[in-house]
């Protein structure tokens, strides 16, 4: 049904910019034809494509005001209609209500993640407040309850497939949680939670926003000792960027990491690691601890409101996990091998240090420098050696040739056919080489740059639908690259090419969905990060290395020597990674598994972490003043875990390929592609997964991937309903 689409925009909303002044140059001389362009259907190509050279900031208000105002009338219509409900008159037209709508938040989802300025975060905090209270007054009116209840209760009766059955199901349950069976005075209370957490979640992206445009000036090259000479040029280039003097280190992971690998200045290193991790929690105007707080405590006034006990309950409630109890049970089984490795490996810092006469105590801002030191000595692997194999054009040749083998897609660029909405932005037409059909074009917005939120994320202009007939796919991948100095190459790691094809992962699955129904097509959370995890896997296959690992000078592919040392070294450093995210994925479940709400987020996260046993170490990969995931939206919150759940299917199925003895497996890849990415939500994903895999998957896998001891049982994590 549409309340998919609506919360979802009402998400995009909430997160956080004006077109640049080579965009605007061509715009509409009023707002009011700028507002037509963005909603009413797009024109151009591939069945019509975002205007973004066409358009302003300016003209959004209308265009959102626009929409909302058809999308009403659409459900008006279904609301008084004469005739007795039945699947068409009802479930029916409102899946094809709120194109418009659709079209608007597509694009200005784009202007506040990727171009975001103070207008935009100023019209954000406006408008969303207004939006959740419009969503929730169409999808808690009774006249369409009694409508979809209607329905609902003589599914079986009516003649129904199984899609259209599940779809009237969905439907009358997503009202149900959303408060339908509410009366007049809770649904009123209900409508105004929502209003201030939709102003909330607009005021920590905000504020974490401001924070992550902070940047470190360096003004004596001698200071970046250890860092690479295209590292060092890309932040001369940033300098520039800003008319500074010296070179600038902006605030992200892309930047943040290669500074705490390399850079032999450990004051350097600290630096830049205390401005990572403390991003929101200053003590200054930018501060989020107390906007987490009043979040946490209109969070459970709406669970306790819709009847669920916690706000984990409520938001788990649709999902494969289903219980809270069950997510913690996979990450607790996870955990203490984890922290068990940590210690294993800060011994083996700390050696590496004291033979050094370092002088020193392993501290946060050491782990990844020294870490490299013990890849060195164990591997003779350093990623400095790696890195000049890794072109950032030709990884994405090569997750195109992948996807190319596995699922017949071919992606040819055609940049400048389309209008984007920066230059950096690059373009591909998507085909099926079976076919010749076109399936879509692909965006790919790689590099930081003020204004574009940190990160890395997918997103979709336009989805897949029979419904209406067969549209084309608008997908596009966002990342934080650090842009390469003019006439250089973009390098990136190992890390950020693994991240490379993740984000691809859910490109694809936008792209090989085939559903009827728009109500059918979105998959639970714990299900969403499943397919772009499976698709790192082919990153580091013989084929993509040999093929697209070049050297950017010689053009010689990475040795195969050098591969073997990666891949010795495959479980390495599986305590950090795995500690770093896991805690964050905890501390996310016990902070809204519970009925009192936690008023002092930052005491919360120190008296967790110690409770859990947090090796001093180290740090979340996401602090709670700066968790986006939870606090720009309800998008992640209580379902962090999901990566891990994702996960214990990615490696159950890339077992799949290798126990086959040939990764690219064309029938593996279509059974994984048929049953699992084309289906949407079609079944219980639980259930696809068994009709895929033949049983549930076997956490053991995961554990075997990151080297710690496996289980005896080798329980189920996405188990039994």
């Amino acid at each position: 049904m549409m309340k998919t689409v609506l919360l979802m925009a009402a998400s995009a909303l909430a997160m956080g910019a004006a077109a640049p002044a080579w965009a605007q140059a061509a715009t509409p001389v009023s707002t009011e034809a700028q507002a037509r362009l963005i909603h009413q259907p797009w024109t151009g190509p591939y069945e019509g494509v975002p205007p973004w050279d066409r358009v302003s900031t300016e003209s959004f208000p209308l265009a959102i005001q626009t929409a909302m105002d058809k999308l009403k009338a659409e459900f008006e219509a279904v609301a008084t209609n004469p005739a007795a409900p039945d699947f068409q008159n009802t479930n029916l037209a409102l899946e094809m209500a709120g194109d418009d709508m659709d079209r608007v938040f597509a694009m200005w989802g784009v202007y506040t993640s990727n171009l975001a300025d103070k207008r935009v975060r100023a019209l954000q905090a406006e408008w969303a407040p207004k939006i959740s209270k419009f969503y929730n007054e169409l999808t808690l009116d009774p006249r369409i309850l009694k409508r979809i209840k209607s329905v609902y209760d003589r599914r079986d009766s009516l003649g129904l497939n199984a899609q259209q059955k599940r779809l009237v199901e969905r439907d009358y349950d997503a009202l149900v949680r959303g408060g339908a069976l509410l009366d007049d005075a809770a649904k009123a209370q209900l409508i105004a939670v929502n209003g201030q957490l939709a102003g909330l979640y607009s005021t920590f992206n905000e504020k974490l926003q401001a924070d992550e445009e902070k940047y470190i000036t360096v003004t004596d090259q001698a200071e970046l000792a250890g860092l690479s000479d295209s590292f060092i040029a890309s932040l001369k280039a940033a300098a520039d960027e800003r008319k500074v003097a010296g070179w600038v280190l902006v605030n992200t992971r892309s930047v943040m990491q290669p500074v705490l690998e390399n850079a032999t200045n450990r004051a350097l290193r600290e630096k830049v690691w205390r401005s990572y991790v403390m991003r929101g929690d200053n003590g200054d105007a930018n501060g989020t601890n107390a906007t987490i707080a009043e979040i946490l405590k209109l969070r459970q006034q709406r669970a306790q409101l819709l009847g669920f006990k916690t706000h984990a309950h409520l938001r788990m409630d649709d999902t494969m996990a289903k219980d809270p109890e069950r997510a913690m049970d996979l990450m607790m089984k996870v955990w203490p091998a984890a922290v068990a490795r940590v210690k294993q490996e800060v011994a083996d810092m700390q050696a590496v240090a004291d033979a050094e006469g370092a002088g020193l105590k392993i501290e946060p801002w050491d782990y990844r420098f020294y870490a490299e030191k013990v890849r060195k000595a164990k591997y003779d692997l350093d990623q400095n050696e790696i890195k000049p194999y890794f072109q950032l054009n030709k990884m994405i040749a090569g997750m195109f040739d992948a996807a190319g083998k596995l699922y017949d897609l071919e992606f040819k660029e055609n940049t400048g056919e389309v209008p984007v909405f920066h230059p950096d932005v690059t373009t591909y037409v998507v085909t099926n080489k079976r076919t010749g059909e076109n399936v879509g074009l692909f965006y790919m917005d790689a590099y930081a740059r003020t204004g574009k939120r940190s990160g890395a994320w997918a997103t979709t202009y336009r989805a897949q639908q029979r419904l209406g007939g067969d549209r084309n796919v608008l997908s596009a991948n966002n990342n934080n690259f650090v842009k390469p100095a003019p006439g250089e190459v973009a390098l990136i790691s190992l890390d950020d090419a693994s991240t490379l094809f993740h984000e691809f992962g859910h490109a694809l699955h936008a792209l090989l969905t085939d559903v009827e129904y728009p109500g059918l097509r979105g998959t639970p959370r714990d299900f969403v990060e499943y397919p772009s995890q499976v698709n790192e896997n082919w990153l580091l296959t013989p084929y993509i290395l040999k093929t697209y690992a070049t050297h950017y000078k010689t053009g010689e592919p990475i040795p195969e020597a050098l591969v073997q040392k990666i891949n010795a070294s495959e479980t390495f450093n599986q305590g950090f990674s795995t500690v770093e995210y896991l805690s964050s994925a905890i501390v996310d479940m016990k902070l809204h598994y519970r009925t009192d709400p936690v008023a002092d987020p930052r005491a919360f996260e120190k008296a967790t972490l110690a409770e859990l046993g947090m090796p001093s170490e180290l740090v979340m990969r996401h602090r709670l003043p700066q968790f986006g995931h939870l606090f720009s939206s309800d998008s992640y919150s209580a379902g962090y875990y999901s990566y891990l759940w994702s996960e214990t299917m990615d490696a159950d199925t890339w077992a799949a390929f290798e126990e086959s003895g040939d990764v690219w497996n064309r029938e593996i890849a279509d059974r994984f592609r048929k049953t699992l990415l084309s289906t949407g939500n079609e079944t219980e994903r639980v259930e696809a997964y068994r009709a895929f895999r033949g049983r549930d998957p076997d956490v053991n896998a995961l554990l075997k991937r990151r080297g710690f001891p496996v289980t005896g049982a080798g329980a189920a994590a996405a188990d039994r309903d």
